[in-house]
């Protein structure tokens, strides 16, 4: 790993080394917010197998009415019983680095190569997470400032029109309510995790400012978009989590969600391993490893199993 970068004093004179900040900058990152709402799932763990088998219960028939009439058997229902299984898999990168480059340079290499593998792995993880989350069947796309379209089979089928505004989050939040009976994820709210354009297609609808100009006016001012309906915000920067230019009309991506919505089968906890130095201490090495995945509860479009909602567009 190159820790000095060298150059000519002039253009036919002597190489020099410039002198050295105090100080070592690393580049920004984007912030991880999808895994802060995955469950790890219970009861799996290291030498359980290669995949762990989610039993689910689907919710009986309402009837018609209740009522037993003399001299009848009570009317029988059946329980249906479904599985889901979720396959780990390794998951990890590594950096390399030298002895030399430790006794030479100013700065702990192997502190810095575990700070960065940290953010990486980090930001891993959330778009697995991300993705786990868009697999879901229901799929909503904007055709146009006030309408929604939903579809069921897990893709869409037409682009997007418009941008995310109060209008289609309304009709989402009644579709996720009524139809899909999608249980909120903490006491009455649903969440919504949303990419930056998403958001600024929130904060520039003027249904947004006229609702939030009486109840909270210092939104606009703090950037935050807050609750709409019953639903809770949280916008990430992430771009391999959510897309801001979504097939032709660039839409912004956003994911509605309830409880129970993704959950992580994890074997081996994500870590950093130190490699075993190599060429007699001069090869050294640091990675992240983890035996893990992701993957959706219910991977349905029913009513009552459905758990998220992905709002966006068609590639082309």
């Amino acid at each position: 790993m190159a820790n000095f970068e060298w150059t000519f004093d002039a253009p036919s004179g002597v190489y020099k080394n410039h002198a050295l900040s105090a100080d070592l900058r690393s580049a920004a990152v984007a912030e991880s917010k999808f895994m802060q709402f995955v469950r790890p799932e219970s009861g799996y763990g290291r030498k359980s197998g290669e995949s762990i088998t989610i039993a689910r219960v689907s919710s009986l028939a309402l009837p018609t009415s209740g009522k037993l009439q003399e001299g009848l058997k009570i009317p029988e229902d059946s329980l249906t019983i479904s599985t889901v299984a979720i396959t780990v898999s390794e998951w990890g990168r590594a950096v390399p680095y030298t002895s030399l480059s430790e006794d030479l340079s100013k700065f702990d290499m192997e502190s810095i190569v575990q700070q960065e593998l940290m953010k990486q792995m980090r930001l891993v993880l959330d778009g697995a997470a991300a993705a786990a989350f868009k697999t879901c069947k229901v799929k909503a796309r904007s055709t146009s400032v006030s309408a929604v379209a939903f579809d069921t089979a897990g893709s869409f089928t037409a682009l997007g029109t418009n941008q995310l505004d109060v209008a289609h989050v309304e009709q989402i939040r009644d579709y996720m309510y009524k139809d899909l009976l999608v249980p909120p994820y903490e006491g009455d709210d649903y969440v919504a995790l949303v990419s930056t354009k998403a958001k600024r297609g929130l904060l520039s609808d003027p249904a947004w400012e006229d609702f939030h100009k009486y109840t909270d006016p210092q939104a606009k001012y703090n950037g935050e978009i807050g609750r709409i309906e019953n639903i809770r915000f949280i916008e990430t920067n992430n771009n391999a989590a959510l897309g801001n230019a979504v097939g032709t009309n660039s839409i912004g991506e956003a994911l509605f969600f309830g409880s129970d919505a993704v959950v992580m089968a994890v074997a081996l906890d994500p870590e950093l391993r130190a490699g075993i130095p190599g060429d007699f201490g001069r090869q050294k090495a640091v990675a992240w490893y983890g035996i893990m995945d992701f993957g959706l509860v219910w991977d349905t479009a029913n009513a009552g199993e459905a758990k998220v909602v992905h709002f966006g567009s068609s590639l082309v």
